[in-house]
């Protein structure tokens, strides 16, 4: 990967060789998330701890201290993930004024190697979304096109990459909340294997596939992020060590498979053009280009659609109006703090997907509908793994299309679902993918989802690279 297209590394070396200095860098960040508000990309800006961690920094380094591989990179943190000094609110009324008394592991250990949180951005509610319109506490626009959602529910970190308020930002992936947002707003985005990045300290959406992972403009600086933050946690039960090391890739030789369902009808024209045309560039590379099959994915999204509300009824059941969060002030008994609690904190989004997952784990129904629908989810598992026996990648695009309208889809959910249409199987396969621009079609970004085998981060990482230098 080239260091060259990096971010992050010329503020490191500017803060540690004293030409410029971790409070500098923060104070810039906040003047940009400051000239950009419009965009509300960002919920909460993290000003007294992430000063206090600039001087610290500065102190170390006047010391001879080493300060770490981010030392003084400023960098914004979807407000889904728990971080000190400042609320973690899920975009959610529910948890409006809630201040976690620890931190996420992702965060504990950037902020070990020198980075700096300097805001929390906003997201749809809880995750529960494909455009940031779900948030509670407002909207947030396409950096390219601000009559445009940036896409969700990640779009707060995408958008404060493409206005470059940050080197990078964190995001979480449950069904495509990385890689959508991050193609429509034109930047490389990482959903890791599922694992790959410990979940600790995540607000809990969907717990068999929530991921944690970079949002950059730049591979080398993904697979740094990534290599600094991923690895397993005592405090995460399911968190896995994978290969780590950053990667030089040879195009020349690699086999690419070209998802056949994802090239379909449906997809934007011009959508599969940019697509298309960056598998060319891989071609005339020397990648050996085919296309693969996987027959089971054209039911990945209804299978999707059970399954994780079936996770998220059960997870946002922690929201009583007892324990933290918002509570019902005239509630006279307990059942009422449970119903008022929840119908004043919860959106009619959570609501309906809470609805749902409740119904398909029903007496009567939990055969009829999650137990057919895990059956479809390890028939995906199964097509992919005999995919990768016969290619090293798969490519397609991210999302039909490029970025919609605000409010084109809002009273319409089965066509806000359907802008995850492309993301949900590999969620469901917990495979790492990356969202990579590779153009544009009538000036709006478009990305191409570049997908790995299990463990193969840094592989989709390579690739992304070299695709991007390409389009470059």
């Amino acid at each position: 990967m080239d260091i060259r297209t990096s971010r992050i590394i010329p503020i490191v070396e500017a803060v540690k060789s004293g030409n410029s200095s971790a409070r500098k860098e923060v104070e810039a960040a906040f003047a940009r998330i400051e000239a950009t508000a419009a965009y509300h990309a960002v919920l909460e800006v993290v000003k007294d701890r992430a000063l206090q961690r600039a001087d610290e920094i500065d102190r170390a380094i006047a010391a001879g201290a080493t300060p770490g591989r981010l030392a003084g990179v400023p960098f914004i943190v979807k407000d889904n993930i728990l971080t000190l000094g400042s609320n973690t609110t899920a975009a959610s009324n529910i948890l409006r004024d809630f201040k976690a008394p620890y931190q996420a592991t992702v965060i504990d250990r950037l902020e070990a190697e020198g980075a700096i949180v300097v805001a929390k951005a906003n997201l749809d509610s809880f995750g529960h979304g494909s455009s940031t319109e779900n948030s509670d506490f407002g909207v947030t626009l396409n950096a390219h096109d601000q009559t445009r959602v940036p896409g969700g529910s990640s779009g707060g970190s995408t958008t404060a990459i493409a206005l470059e308020l940050t080197p990078f930002a964190l995001g979480t992936d449950t069904g495509g909340s990385i890689r959508q947002p991050s193609s429509f707003s034109g930047v490389l985005g990482l959903k890791p294997t599922y694992g790959a990045v410990s979940r600790f300290g995540a607000v809990a959406m969907a717990s068999s596939t929530d991921t944690i992972g970079p949002i950059t403009s730049s591979a080398y600086d993904a697979a740094l992020v990534l290599e600094i933050m991923g690895g397993q946690d005592e405090r995460d039960g399911t968190s896995i060590q994978i290969p780590m090391e950053t990667l030089p890739l040879d195009v020349t030789g690699l086999r690419v498979g070209v998802i056949k369902q994802y090239m379909d009808e449906g997809v934007q024209p011009e959508v599969k053009a940019r697509v298309a045309a960056a598998v060319d560039r891989l071609g005339a590379a020397g990648a050996t280009i085919s296309e693969v099959d996987v027959p089971s994915l054209a039911l990945a999204l209804p299978a999707y659609y059970i399954i994780i509300p079936a996770e998220l009824s059960s997870n946002l059941a922690r929201y009583d109006g007892i324990k933290y969060g918002h509570v019902a002030e005239d509630a006279k008994d307990l059942s009422e703090q449970y119903s008022q609690t929840r119908t004043e904190g919860f959106n009619s989004e959570n609501i309906r997907r809470i609805m749902i997952g409740t119904y398909v784990l029903s007496s009567g129904y939990f055969d009829a509908y999650y137990r057919k629908a895990q059956t479809v989810r390890t028939l995906i598992i199964n097509e992919f793994s005999n995919a990768f026996k016969t290619v090293d990648m798969l490519v397609g695009p991210v999302a039909p299309t490029t970025a919609f309208k605000i409010g084109e889809n809002t009273t319409d959910p089965l066509q806000m679902y359907l802008a995850d249409v492309m993301t949900v199987g590999i969620s469901l396969a917990g495979l790492p993918a990356a969202s990579v621009p590779v153009g544009t079609a009538d000036g709006l970004p478009v990305g191409m989802q570049v997908v790995g085998p299990q463990r193969a981060d840094m592989k989709v990482l390579a690739l992304a690279g070299e695709i991007m230098k390409e389009a470059a």
